[in-house]
């Protein structure tokens, strides 16, 4: 728990933890406010006073989900390019509970950015709806869901960038890798072979947040597909990726010499 304690305080006192934050939430709200304008204006196939609609707007936080998995990179991989990663070994000798530190602390970081960008984006949708005069097609257990999916969400991807930044000890180049899988990798595999859709890890994430599978990202739908695998299964699978990543990193890369 010391150690908990301490992968929290840094992030409380690191100004990239609150960018990033400030980057989720701006670029949901972002995305959410166009999604809520296009629908009200007609311009998509649900209206936004029908529930496809205003899903569309309430659960727009993809991109927070991958800053979320960005987040975990750092709280890992940065040490090693900062060269403070020495210090944190002499301060806690064993390192395989520096790394589940981190892991903790990575998930709590990312729930608190999926929970910041599933407010956001369902604020904006309510707005809407308020200005316009529409009723509400969503209950308040729907729209509570979708929060509380964006918040496990993000804490799973977290905890897989966490891992992933372990495994190559390199902050860069994890970066690269997340946002060449998110929006390279799994558009093709998945615009390829649609049956795959449903287990790609990032399209199983979002769909924890209510997002119909295929349409994460606004400006990459890839039409009709297999269905999304049930809640307990896609968190699974996702938390079964980051566990995955944080397995190898433990058994190859933990154990090396820093310098």
């Amino acid at each position: 728990m010391t150690a908990v304690r301490v992968e929290l305080f840094k992030l409380r006192t690191t100004r990239l933890f609150l960018w990033l934050l400030a980057a989720a939430t701006g670029l949901s709200a972002a995305l959410a406010a166009l999604e809520a304008s296009r629908g009200a204006r007609g311009l998509t196939v649900s209206p936004l006073s029908s529930a496809a609609g205003l899903t569309t707007v309430t659960t727009a936080t993809a991109f927070a989900l991958l800053v979320a998995g960005l987040l975990g990179v750092t709280v890992t991989g940065g040490e090693f390019g900062h060269g403070i990663a020495t210090l944190t070994f002499l301060s806690f000798p064993r390192r395989l509970q520096v790394l589940a530190a981190k892991l903790v602390a990575a998930a709590v970081a990312g729930a608190i950015v999926g929970l910041a960008a599933g407010v956001i984006t369902t604020g904006i949708g309510l707005a809407f709806l308020r200005a316009r005069g529409d009723a509400l097609a969503l209950g308040s257990g729907t729209l509570a869901g979708h929060i509380a999916g964006a918040c496990l969400a993000a804490a799973l991807l977290a905890v897989a960038g966490a891992g992933l930044g372990a495994l190559v000890r390199n902050q860069l180049g994890a970066t690269i890798a997340i946002f060449a899988w998110a929006l390279v990798g799994e558009t093709a595999i998945g615009g390829l072979f649609k049956d795959a859709r449903p287990y790609l890890p990032f399209d199983a994430a979002t769909t924890l947040a209510g997002t119909p599978l295929g349409s994460a990202l606004g400006f990459l739908r890839l039409g009709p597909g297999p269905g999304a695998l049930p809640f307990v299964v896609s968190a699974a699978l996702v938390l079964g990726v980051g566990l995955l990543l944080t397995t190898v990193a433990a058994l190859v890369t933990v154990p090396r010499d820093i310098s």
